[in-house]
């Protein structure tokens, strides 16, 4: 039996609102067309008259970039018509081409927009649409449209007529009713049949803007790399505060733990034997359970261990802490990585021996790590039940996209009966990798 959901029936073209939007998406046409005609008029004329005296050519640059509000007004536009012709599986059609600048200021935003292509194909469409495309759109909606609406109201007309006539479109005259009546019944006739070039119309008018405006793919791929880029420095300043945090735990409240947790043990060797020497022995047990609390809190935020020894060392302190018997296998060379690198690595190993611990039913677990020189390679096996869904909140939803961040893949083998392997994948290329393995159980 078939579970796909139910799809929901397309109204004919005449009973649904497409003809409405087509005749809406080109009326409107002239409340955009004339405003860009007129900036462009004035820019061109007041920068080429002010252009001996140097005050013209901050004009003649606004000129260069009138273009871009008036596409991203546009775009705004076409959402009226790109539900008409492209239901939503298609992208966005107001989706932008501009780059974000590198550095703040409206010179630098200036300086990007001027370099784009984008910019100067959005100059151009200003140009041709306020020129020639307004008036195009509203000869096509006077003539399909407002034709067929003018002959239905010829009753209309010849009622409000003072001399008992009426001229139908400037060509014949209609004296009686019944010559009215059956030149409205033309005009009802005549609207459904040109709603259809109405809509066909509007569609290639459309696409026309969208040739102008829509991103190129080589921009798209600029733009991809550019959120690639905004991920990555996200990751490093989120690494960069949990190295702040870790720091200030451990030199701050560690430190006042451990001193607290020492003046009680003294305390309670000075006490004579009673309830007071009790309560202090309470209390100092109590001050080294939180001390403790604190300790893997601490190295959950930042392990120090990574930090001084690097993955390797990192990894096999995992491995030893994990509750299920791990062996490791890790390169006695794996070489020191970027931060973010090995904090997802290490992260990720936390994640796999956390859930094989929980959820496998596991009897031991295996660890391999090594550099290939171009990427980091890393396994994780357990010889548990399998059946592993990531999607079922075991965190690995997360780690994946923290390491896609960093260019990274996640894959993930678990068929019913096992064995569940964990692989991560992370690009990060080193001169001169070793590869000596070296086995610990």
């Amino acid at each position: 039996m078939d579970d796909a959901p139910p799809t929901t029936p397309r109204r004919p073209y005449l009973r649904s609102a497409h003809p409405w939007r087509a005749a809406g998406y080109l009326a409107g046409s002239a409340l955009t067309g004339i405003p860009t005609l007129l900036t462009l008029v004035l820019l061109a004329t007041a920068g080429a008259a002010l252009a001996p005296v140097a005050i013209g050519l901050p004009l003649l640059a606004l000129l260069g970039l009138a273009g871009i509000p008036a596409a991203a007004v546009e775009r705004r536009r076409l959402r009226v018509i790109h539900r008409l012709r492209h239901p939503h599986p298609h992208p966005d059609p107001t989706a932008t081409p501009h780059r974000t600048p590198a550095e703040p200021g409206l010179l630098a935003w200036a300086g990007l927009r001027f370099r784009e292509q984008a910019t100067w194909r959005e100059l151009a469409h200003a140009v041709l649409h306020g020129f020639l495309l307004w008036w195009v759109d509203l000869v096509a909606v006077g003539t399909l449209l407002g034709l067929p609406l003018l002959l239905l109201t010829t009753p209309l007309q010849l009622a409000l007529s003072a001399d008992g006539e009426v001229k139908v479109v400037k060509l014949s005259l209609v004296a009686s009713y019944p010559a009215a009546c059956a030149v409205a019944a033309a005009g009802a006739v005549l609207l459904p049949a040109l709603l259809y070039p109405l809509g066909a119309f509007a569609g290639a008018r459309a696409a026309l803007t969208r040739a102008f405006l829509a991103p190129r793919e080589r921009e798209l791929r600029g733009l991809l790399a550019e959120v690639t880029r905004s991920r990555a420095r996200l990751v490093d300043a989120f690494e960069a505060e949990r190295r702040r945090i870790e720091r200030d735990l451990h030199d701050g409240a560690q430190q006042r733990l451990v001193a607290l947790t020492m003046t009680l043990g003294l305390a309670r060797l000075d006490a004579p034997p009673g309830p007071l020497a009790d309560q202090l022995a309470a209390a100092h047990d109590e001050a080294g359970k939180v001390l403790g609390e604190l300790r893997e809190l601490i190295h959950g935020i930042h392990p120090r261990v990574l930090a001084d020894y690097g993955l390797t060392g990192a990894l096999a302190d995992v491995a030893e802490r994990s509750a299920v018997p791990v062996d490791t296998d890790l390169a006695a060379g794996l070489p020191r990585l970027p931060e973010s690198v090995e904090a997802a690595a290490y992260f990720g190993v936390c994640e796999a021996l956390a859930n094989i611990g929980k959820h496998s039913g596991a009897a031991r677990a295996a660890v391999t790590a090594r550099h290939t020189g171009a990427a980091l390679l890393i396994d994780v096996r357990d010889d548990g039940r399998g059946g592993a869904d990531p999607a079922a909140g075991s965190g690995l939803t997360g780690l994946a996209d923290r390491i896609a961040v960093l260019d990274g893949t996640l894959t993930i083998t678990s068929p019913p009966g096992g064995p569940t392997v964990l692989s991560l994948e992370i690009p990060c290329p080193v001169s001169t990798p070793t590869h000596t393995p070296t086995r610990s159980p």
